[in-house]
């Protein structure tokens, strides 16, 4: 069953000189965990603007076609109609975070309080997403006084808290360390195992090869490709068309390691088992 549908979706940002969005459409299932990738001015931070409504309702411009997040068209309903069922994660927790607040714990409950959540609910589901997210034990901390990580899983659960149906997260790693960015995605994995449709954009390519279903790749507000994570990532032309693969496939690629289906590895142990097969040896030490 499909969560999201996106019909022949084209925009231009007011002023600009072409389409930051060519005729996509595409098909999300409930329970998907996609990844989007593609080189910078792709159109990847517009569709995740276009899935929350902020395209075209805040930005304005030219908009045609339309999203529909199970029986609701984003193009005729408000942004804080659609928020109800799309949340988004920016890049920078800084732009997430109220500010409104001087804790962990109220900021969580400050979103929730805007949507009129009933006192008892408002707890249950803030000690509940705090401690999935694994920063209960920073509840009484200042949001401004916690590590990047930790502040960008505090983002994610602000947004998790009101229990979207589709949760949208664009390059929410991207001004974190290694550590930061692998505690993020260990929280998205937990929130993906819940039946929930995810949408994440990132140049993490290891991530996203290790936690994602499949992936969209963009390139000029175009779809290229959409499919499985292993058939993209297998593409020949992928840097040609400003995406990295991951390391272990670029590895496997100058070794001319493929598996059965003709697809190069998208990760070390799949890489190891290929090695081994070909020349009888573990290199995985």
């Amino acid at each position: 069953m499909s969560k999201v549908i996106i019909k022949n979706l084209s925009y231009q940002y007011p002023l600009g000189d072409e389409n930051a969005l060519e005729d996509i459409s595409l098909k999300i299932n409930k329970g998907d965990f996609l990844g989007i990738v593609g080189p910078n001015k792709a159109g990847k931070s517009t569709l995740c603007k276009s899935l929350v409504g902020l395209v075209p309702h805040f930005y304005n411009g030219d908009f045609s076609g339309e999203i529909l997040i199970d029986d609701l068209n984003t193009k005729n309903h408000s942004i804080s109609q659609i928020s109800l069922k799309v949340g988004l994660v920016f890049q920078n927790p800084f732009n997430q975070i109220s500010g409104a607040k001087l804790t962990v714990y109220d900021e969580v409950a400050f979103g929730l309080e805007n949507i009129g959540l009933p006192r008892e609910k408002m707890i249950e589901r803030i000690d509940y997403y705090l401690k999935l997210m694994d920063i209960y034990d920073q509840r009484a901390s200042n949001p401004f006084e916690i590590s990047g990580g930790q502040m960008q899983r505090l983002a994610i659960a602000s947004i998790m808290a009101r229990e979207p149906d589709v949760f949208v997260l664009d390059e929410p790693t991207s001004q974190l360390d290694p550590q930061g960015s692998k505690e993020v995605f260990n929280a998205i994995h937990k929130l993906s195992q819940k039946d929930l449709t995810v949408i994440i954009v990132s140049q993490k390519m290891e991530r996203l090869a290790k936690y994602t279903d499949n992936i969209l790749l963009l390139n000029q507000g175009r779809v290229i490709d959409y499919d499985k994570k292993e058939k993209i990532f297998a593409r020949d032309d992928l840097e040609e068309l400003g995406v990295r693969p991951p390391i272990y496939t670029e590895i496997a690629r100058k070794m001319n390691l493929k598996n059965d289906k003709s697809y190069y590895p998208i990760n070390r142990k799949k890489l190891t088992d290929l090695v081994v097969k070909k020349y009888g040896q573990n290199f995985s030490k």
